[in-house]
């Protein structure tokens, strides 16, 4: 007999603000009845995101855990991802057997992406309050995560943005790949989310989902405790810095 296949994990990355927590309480709403659930969250010093989920009551609280990455959110889901995977290894052993754990990304920019050594798929959410032309900028995560998200649909009307010219942006950006329009008030939206982890669980039970890295972040600046900065890569390579003090 063959051994069980583990949960999938799904990795929720984006910009801070595109409503990646929302975005959660919506996906564990949708699938809580039929799917056995597990959450991870990532923030640098807090578990904020953590007690959001909690107190929406979307799981049973010891269902959430919380990373504290104590560094560049990015780099606990793509550089040394072991304090991630150990909470989702707890957390399925906890819970088992678990059918999906999902792992959302601290806020970032436009460059983060998941590991593959962490989860199986991601998607990578931007929302239209960030500007209509952000799909065409481009990015490992707009352009290969396993599906793009333009969140907060319905806010379209009160920022100027044009949603049909963003998802045709970001499709060209993506040269095909899924791409989904959607708010947490829009049910037949919220319903294609639904039946796509559904999809993607399904090939990942049948052993026919392979796991597919976006690419590295681009090498990206960072400031210093001593007032100046230093470059960050991720080419999975040795970190890189280089010391420009201002005064």
């Amino acid at each position: 007999m063959l051994p069980p296949v583990r949960a999938l994990r799904l990795g929720v990355a984006g910009p801070v603000g595109t409503g990646k927590s929302s975005l959660i309480a919506t996906l564990c709403r949708a699938l809580s009845e039929d799917l056995r659930l597990g959450v991870i969250t990532n923030d640098i010093y807090t578990d904020e995101d953590a007690r959001f989920l909690r107190s929406e009551g979307v799981l049973e609280p010891e269902r959430i855990r919380a990373v504290e990455t104590g560094a560049c959110p990015h780099t606990a889901i793509r550089d040394d991802v072991t304090a991630n995977l150990l909470a989702a290894e707890d957390l399925e052993r906890d819970f088992a057997p678990l059918d999906v754990v999902i792992i959302e990304s601290g806020g970032d920019n436009l460059t983060a992406t998941f590991s593959p050594a962490l989860v199986d798929a991601q998607l990578f959410v931007l929302d239209v309050a960030g500007g209509g032309d952000v799909a065409r900028k481009g990015g490992p995560g707009i352009a290969r995560a396993d599906l793009l998200v333009v969140n907060k649909t319905d806010l379209a009307p009160y920022v100027g943005v044009d949603v049909a010219q963003m998802v045709a942006d970001a499709e060209s950006a993506r040269e095909g790949r899924a791409v989904l329009a959607l708010s947490r008030t829009d049910a037949s939206a919220i319903s294609a989310l639904r039946q796509w982890v559904l999809e993607v669980l399904a090939a990942h039970r049948s052993g026919t989902h392979t796991p597919v890295d976006p690419g590295p972040m681009a090498p990206h600046s960072h400031s210093d405790e001593e007032g100046g900065w230093f470059v960050h890569t991720h080419d999975d390579q040795a970190e890189s810095h280089s010391h420009a003090h201002s005064h």
